[in-house]
């Protein structure tokens, strides 16, 4: 299909994260093309700069711990005077403090990939999954695994097949902590039999409530009920773990990315789950349950919807969402071939403006359109928590939310314009009118180019292009 002049500008400010200078001219010979290349079986980009893998994470998470209780012992024991103690505690919150501006920085690193990617397709994809399968720093213990969690769950495996992404995500530390999955034990277990341990649901009701079939697909409490006995023995590391990669004494497992699997704490018995049942198998057994529940035709259809509902409009077009679900049936729920499909679809090329950009979209499109980048954590925190999206803290399991009357209320735009004005006073940029033609191409419609060219300076001309509707939207 022959690109139109206004398909360039589509495919940088709709699929990708907004334009920067030059990019619309760039990918005009075939925008559908630069989409494509991007869909690679390796994964979205990784942002740059140190990392700390899920291993090393942990051993710095178990200190943490191992101080807390520390801590907790000396006030119960009356030594907390004791310069020891103070000590401790000193320790502890350093040790504390030394995790959570880890993930700052991760999440900074994170906005500065998104504000100089040429993939910027890739890394909309990847940002999406990772929403979709959502962990969030409002808890310490699963804040402190988030990057990682990112790194090495979602951005490898979002152009494999979804339950392999899907075993990823669920088995992942953070995910673990955030859902409360290592309290979880079998009471019928051998260690449930002898201490007073009981289930713990939430894993495996966000699994079929948010991360696969979904409400509609008439799961009932017994299949979450079920689902939880299975998942029974998924867990993390702890502070009285003996050293080893497998403890035949207490049946730990270890398995990629700071998983562990504890056969003491795993119910016995086979489990029935939306009909079928599965033998028991340990880890296995909950893993096969899964990747069932990936390849569901009621996982397919949902998770089809809220792709186009993500990057084409807030009430998808009902052709384009079966475009997507026809593909991921027919390959298995291959994500390469689902990404292919949505920008293959004519759907998504549509020139309307559906769209509105959330906050940190909203920031990372202003960096592009400047051809800057986020260079300090604590005023792009302070942008985002004043605009209602805290740098990696969804409020709840269901993630961000997606929709224009979740983000364009009239106090969340007076907070936008704030941050724009802001952000134009000390912006390096001397002609706004070339880079509202760069930043938004065909898409630039008359009425702001002329309100951007009749400003009575510089900082007002890039204010008015930072809260137009063709910036403000995608």
């Amino acid at each position: 299909m022959a690109a139109s002049p206004t398909d360039a500008a589509i495919a940088v400010t709709r699929l990708g994260l907004g334009a920067r200078p030059g990019e619309i001219d760039r990918v005009a010979a075939d925008p559908r093309g630069w989409a494509v290349a991007q869909i690679r079986r390796d994964g979205a980009p990784q942002p740059t700069g140190d990392f700390t893998p899920s291993e090393q994470r942990m051993a710095e998470f178990l200190a943490y711990q191992t101080s807390q209780a520390q801590s907790r012992t000396d006030g119960a024991t009356g030594d907390a005077a004791e310069p020891t103690a103070a000590a401790t505690r000193q320790a502890r919150q350093a040790e504390r403090r030394d995790i959570t501006e880890d993930t700052a920085q991760a999440f900074l690193a994170r906005a500065r990939l998104g504000a100089e990617t040429e993939r910027g397709f890739a890394e909309r994809w990847a940002l999406f999954w990772a929403n979709a399968l959502t962990v969030s720093a409002v808890r310490f213990s699963s804040g402190a695994f988030i990057d990682q969690y990112e790194r090495e769950a979602i951005r490898p495996n979002v152009f494999g097949r979804f339950e392999d992404l899907a075993i990823a995500a669920e088995q992942h530390p953070a995910m673990l902590l955030y859902l409360d999955q290592v309290r979880s034990a079998g009471p019928d277990s051998r260690a449930g039999t002898r201490r007073k341990v009981g289930l713990n649901e939430n894993l495996a009701r966000e699994m079929l409530e948010l991360h696969t079939v979904g409400a509609d697909a008439g799961y009932t409490q017994a299949d979450v009920t079920e689902l939880a006995r299975a998942l029974t023995g998924w867990s993390t590391p702890g502070r009285q773990d003996p050293q080893g990669a497998r403890q035949s004494a207490r049946q730990i497992e270890v398995g990629r990315n700071g998983f562990v699997f504890r056969a003491n704490i795993h119910e016995p018995g086979g489990r029935t789950v939306l009909g079928k049942t599965y033998p028991q198998a340990g880890k296995a057994q909950g893993e096969a349950i899964l990747r069932d529940l990936a390849r569901h035709p009621a996982t397919a259809k949902r998770l089809s919807r809220r792709i186009a509902a993500h990057f084409v409009s807030d009430t998808p077009p009902e052709r384009l969402v079966a475009r997507l679900e026809a593909a991921w049936t027919e390959s298995d729920g291959d994500l390469t071939q689902v990404a292919r499909a949505l920008v293959e679809a004519p759907e998504t090329w549509t020139p309307q403006l559906a769209k509105i950009k959330t906050p940190y979209e909203f920031i990372i499109s202003t960096h592009r359109t400047l051809n800057s980048r986020p260079e300090r954590i604590l005023p792009l925190r302070q942008a985002l928590v004043t605009m209602g999206q805290p740098p990696f803290a969804a409020p709840s399991p269901e993630g961000w939310p997606d929709t224009a009357a979740d983000w364009a209320g009239p106090d969340a735009l007076v907070k936008r314009l704030n941050w724009a004005q802001s952000a134009a006073a000390v912006a390096r940029l001397s002609d706004v009118d070339a880079a509202a033609a760069d930043a938004l191409g065909d898409r630039l419609s008359e009425r702001t180019r002329l309100a951007v060219a009749r400003a009575e300076s510089r900082t007002e001309a890039l204010t008015l292009l930072l809260m137009s509707p063709e910036l403000q939207r995608r």
